[in-house]
């Protein structure tokens, strides 16, 4: 059995002495040392006085005619087609005058026949002049032949009147074209009995072209007629036009609530009626708006707030904000947050008041470009 020497004693001392200096050094540095938390977030943005209103519409004419025959009847012909150019004049459509046409003869007849009853009572009227004037016959025998003849004169007028009105109606089982312009709609057909006034072909006159978009009643105070807009078109993106509002509707839509709005374009040859467009128009912001991501918001206290960062001593800190509305994925906060604020965009749930954080270089410039306090539509 081996033994330790008494000389090699206080050297293990020492040994053990040191090793338990540095264990405790150790437990102090751990305890001290700061836990920094890496936070992804944005910067808000400087807000501006003005907004930018965008909405989508169509390309029109200025003038568009919704013919109709000015008779009831049997559509029997339809000489265009949609997209067809018409000039003044053109036959449209035809209704079946089969029965107008015999309602010409009818009138023809009865005039004819008008026409006969006042030769005859002419013929009366003269034997009672002849008469009257020989002291053979009395004056009132006169004056009844001189009324029979004015009354066969008044019914041959009515009925030449007659024959004129029904001839017109056969002429009217045409349906023609007041103005040039392109069919841009066939509202009847063939074989269908329409009425008087009912729309069958849709003409869009030659001319001003506009564009019609549907303004929601939030923004309708923006647009007045004189305001200049700037319009550009889904089919090409290097044509931008800028056209002046000319007409507001007075009311909204029953179904849909918005107000139709008309801006006039200048004439260029690449605009063609039915195309898309955007409008783009300036309107004064009557409240300033942040945009932040909806990861951003938390709750305190049944509380809307956002954690915000202090840029000296990286520290996070709860702020109270007042939601205006949710949109997509975001949020917008009407009071609260100020521009050049730095917002925790993400991990608010690991938040604490006064918790160290690390800010990423990345991440910093990123969140220069977080959405802007504007009002754009």
């Amino acid at each position: 059995m081996s033994s330790i020497s008494p000389t090699r004693v206080p050297s293990y001392t020492f040994l053990a002495a040191a090793l338990l200096t540095l264990a405790a050094c150790s437990d102090d540095k751990a305890e001290t040392r700061e836990i920094l938390r890496p936070v992804k977030v944005i910067e808000i943005a400087q807000t501006s006085d003005t907004r930018t209103l965008n909405y989508s519409g169509s390309v029109r004419a200025r003038v568009e005619m919704n013919l109709g025959f000015r008779i009831n009847g049997k559509i029997s012909q339809r000489l265009v087609d949609v997209g067809q150019r018409v000039k003044s004049g053109d036959f449209l459509a035809r209704i079946d005058a089969a029965d107008y046409e015999l309602s010409v003869r009818s009138a023809q007849a009865s005039l004819d026949a008008a026409e006969r009853q006042v030769e005859t009572t002419e013929l009366a009227r003269n034997r009672a002049e002849q008469l009257f004037a020989k002291n053979v016959s009395p004056k009132s025998q006169l004056e009844q032949a001189q009324l029979s003849y004015d009354q066969a004169v008044a019914t041959r007028d009515s009925a030449r009147s007659a024959l004129d009105q029904a001839r017109n109606q056969v002429s009217y089982t045409d349906l023609k074209s007041d103005q040039n312009g392109i069919v841009t709609a066939i509202n009847a057909d063939v074989g269908q009995v329409v009425g008087s006034g009912t729309p069958v072909v849709t003409v869009a006159v030659d001319g001003e072209k506009e564009i019609l978009v549907a303004v929601p009643e939030l923004d309708i105070a923006q647009f007045r007629p004189g305001k200049t807009v700037k319009a550009s078109f889904w089919s090409d993106a290097a044509l931008t036009l800028h056209g002046r509002v000319r007409e507001v509707a007075g009311s909204a839509d029953p179904q849909s609530r918005t107000f139709a709005v008309r801006i006039s374009l200048p004439n260029d040859p690449k605009v063609l009626l039915g195309m898309t467009a955007n409008i783009e128009a300036s309107a004064d912001s009557m409240r300033q708006l942040v945009s932040i991501p909806l990861s951003a918001l938390a709750k305190k206290d049944d509380q809307p707030i956002v954690w915000t960062v202090d840029r000296t001593v990286a520290t996070v800190h709860s702020r109270a904000v007042k939601i205006a509305d949710f949109v997509g994925d975001g949020v917008r906060v009407a009071e609260g947050l100020k521009p050049g604020d730095i917002v925790v965009s993400a991990g608010t749930q690991f938040m604490t008041e006064g918790l160290k954080v690390k800010l990423d270089g990345a991440t910093g410039q990123k969140s220069a470009l977080a959405d802007t306090a504007t009002l754009t539509r």
